[in-house]
């Protein structure tokens, strides 16, 4: 086994097409087949299940993936390591960061403005992902992703280490012309009932929601999910549901009532992710702790 077919098969894995993966790495497919096979034939065991229309992981391809994204980050970490630093950092950094860049108790747009302009040779990237926060977490700690924005109230798994920057209250979104609209604030159980918009799950404004009413003995209704906040907004807004929101990922007010929920019962928290179970990269550690400055 060398780094050579690890990158091949994390290609093929990812891609899902030798073709694609051939197109990716700027190698023949045919070069790509040969190092699978070798691969395959070195661990003994098939790492992909072969069709005439697709490939797709085998059981082992899919214990090998996290563990051969792990090692070829290291080796990226390695390599920056020894890189000549006083010419600024070089390489890529890869950031996963939930919907919300401008909005919200963190600006992760102007995060990135500042360290661009200080790091002018590194090249950032920025990776949504559909699982939200959960997913984000899982994929930095397999290797997919170099650091992360994200909220984790809960179900925070091992291999990532979290470091708080911000929180903010959650409201309840609802028209305007709703029976709760004009009050100064609520309590959890007044919203017994009622039927609600909200992110899927994986996602963190979900999962501080789902908590904290489970922690009520509380059972609730989502009638929507919808991956973006402004569309979450926009049903609430149109009568379709209520939502639970902090109020700054609400960016158009028209139209609805922002309503206060007591004794802070959903609290918003936003952290910054780095890997726990292998080396951080120069640049994703340059980036923390540049972040970690701003909110001093």
């Amino acid at each position: 086994m060398d780094l050579r077919q690890l990158e091949h098969f994390v290609a093929v894995a990812e891609e899902r097409s030798f073709t694609r993966a051939s197109g990716r790495l700027h190698i023949v497919q045919s070069a790509v087949s040969a190092s699978i096979r070798a691969l395959e034939r070195d661990l003994q065991t098939e790492l992909f299940n072969r069709t005439t229309q697709r490939v797709r992981l085998s059981d082992a391809g899919t214990m090998l993936l996290p563990q051969a994204r792990r090692i070829l980050a290291e080796v990226v970490s390695a390599r920056e390591l020894v890189t000549d630093v006083r010419a600024g950092l070089r390489g890529t950094l890869t950031i996963g960061t939930m919907q919300a860049l401008s909005a919200g108790p963190v600006d992760i747009v102007g995060h990135l403005a500042e360290f661009r302009v200080s790091h002018p040779l590194l090249e950032i990237r920025l990776r949504h992902v559909p699982g939200g926060s959960s997913e984000l977490a899982h994929q930095l700690r397999d290797g997919g992703i170099d650091i992360a924005f994200l909220s984790l109230p809960e179900r925070r798994p091992a291999g990532i280490a979290l470091t708080p920057l911000a929180s903010e209250p959650m409201m309840l979104i609802c028209p305007e012309g709703h029976r709760l609209a004009k009050r100064r604030s609520i309590r959890l159980s007044e919203l017994a009932g009622e039927p609600f918009v909200d992110h899927p799950s994986g996602w963190g404004t979900r999962m501080t929601s789902d908590r904290a009413f489970a922690a009520a003995g509380m059972e609730r209704t989502v009638v929507f999910e919808v991956g973006d906040s402004a569309s979450v907004v926009d049903l609430a807004r149109h009568g379709l549901g209520v939502a639970l929101l902090p109020a700054s990922l609400v960016a158009d007010t028209g139209g609805l009532g922002l309503v206060p929920l007591r004794g802070g019962a959903l609290v918003w928290e936003v952290s910054l992710a780095l890997p726990a179970n292998r080396p951080v990269s120069a640049a994703a550690d340059a980036f923390a702790q540049a972040a970690a400055r701003s909110l001093e």
